[in-house]
């Protein structure tokens, strides 16, 4: 079988959600499927280390897909064309993207509905694409890919698709993420918060992550117990961040608020091992890959009660109403002043951590493509 895979968002040292989990779960898939070929589909140059197996074979097919006009450019012309030149049986998408302009079976991942139900968290024009086409390419779908129990429900009440044709896959933890000893511990505090405790979180930066409210939660928290706990935000600016600045440069405790900007998986291994606890509060998410990274460090969690984050956490997180400063703040300073508490939810989360995978989100994948 010779499968089309979407490859887009395979883009060296920027992977993120999505293109993490396009990266750790083909990487399993073409070893796994060794009499099967697959065409990776690039926008722009790519980078060779993505290219691992001897049944892959890359292409660039312009133009680069970076805004809806060329998305649909992208897939309703270009990538048709190729299709038919490379005689593929099935084209595999692992962002949810699929082509309306062609009958060859397809089968796409859906990672989460945000855009529905939060449609100023994108641009309008961004907006207005999701809202068009992403109905139109779950039901052209051979079959879909949720990556939580929560998403394919989703997906069922908003565009009526019925769930027999939704499969539920997850997300997993690279194995870079461990525990870090103490010695390398204060290393890394005095790096990057001049030695002192953190509240840790992860992820871009934009009106859903709900950044404004963890900001609001720790200059209260700051004022009402004097302590050294200082708070590093990972990630790079998204998009309408300015709000959030704006609030941040009128704190009274900003210099005790740090922001690293985009940075390696090897420095992001180093931080979570280092943090006091990841809050993870986001007003929205299809998973929520952070958990399962904080889990894999041995660190506790504190995450939203909402959407697809109590499915992924279980037991093992404070779950809070993320719009509920006053809750958020309590349940740092809960984790941070009860040692006994602090490590039931480390124990918690590493036992939690054993029903995920990208091996059992590959398991999922393989069989779909038996749709073809």
């Amino acid at each position: 079988m010779r499968i089309g895979v979407n490859t887009r968002l395979l883009q060296y040292g920027k992977l993120e959600g999505i293109g993490r989990f396009m990266h750790e779960t083909l990487s399993r898939l073409v070893k796994w499927m060794p009499n099967d070929e697959f065409i990776f589909y690039f926008d722009r140059p790519f980078h060779e280390s993505f290219i691992d197996s001897s049944n892959v074979k890359a292409k660039i097919v312009p133009p680069p897909a970076r805004h809806p006009f060329l998305y649909w450019f992208w897939l309703e012309w270009a990538l048709p064309y190729h299709f038919k030149k490379d005689k593929i049986d099935g084209f595999y998408s692992p962002d949810g993207f699929l082509s309306l302009n062609t009958e060859i079976p397809q089968i796409a991942v859906f990672h989460d509905l945000a855009f529905e139900h939060f449609p100023e968290g994108v641009s309008k024009i961004g907006a207005w694409y999701y809202k068009r086409y992403m109905p139109k390419f779950a039901q052209k779908a051979k079959h879909l890919l949720a990556v939580s129990e929560f998403t394919k429900q989703d997906i069922i009440k908003t565009y009526k698709i019925a769930e027999k044709k939704i499969s539920v896959t997850c997300n997993g933890v690279s194995e870079i993420f461990k525990p870090l000893n103490i010695d390398n511990q204060i290393i890394v505090r005095q790096k990057y918060t001049n030695g002192k405790p953190y509240i840790l979180y992860v992820g871009s930066i934009h009106p859903r992550k709900n950044l404004g409210r963890l900001l609001m939660a720790f200059e209260k928290l700051k004022k009402e117990n004097p302590t050294h706990l200082q708070l590093l935000i990972c990630g790079r600016k998204a998009w309408n961040f300015h709000e959030i600045f704006n609030f941040f440069h009128d704190m009274e405790f900003k210099n005790e608020v740090h922001f690293t900007g985009s940075i390696s998986d090897n420095e992001l291994s180093e931080i979570y091992g280092s943090a006091s606890v990841l809050c993870y509060i986001s007003l929205f998410e299809g998973f929520g890959i952070p958990i399962l990274e904080a889990f894999a460090s041995h660190i506790p969690v504190i995450t939203s009660n909402v959407s697809s984050m109590p499915e992924v956490a279980g037991d093992a997180a404070l779950l809070v109403n993320p719009y509920d400063i006053d809750e958020i703040k309590n349940a740092i300073f809960k984790v941070m002043t009860n040692n006994n508490l602090s490590q039931l939810m480390i124990e918690k989360g590493k036992e939690r951590l054993k029903n995920y995978s990208w091996k059992k989100a590959t398991e999922v994948i393989q069989k779909s493509l038996l749709y073809f």
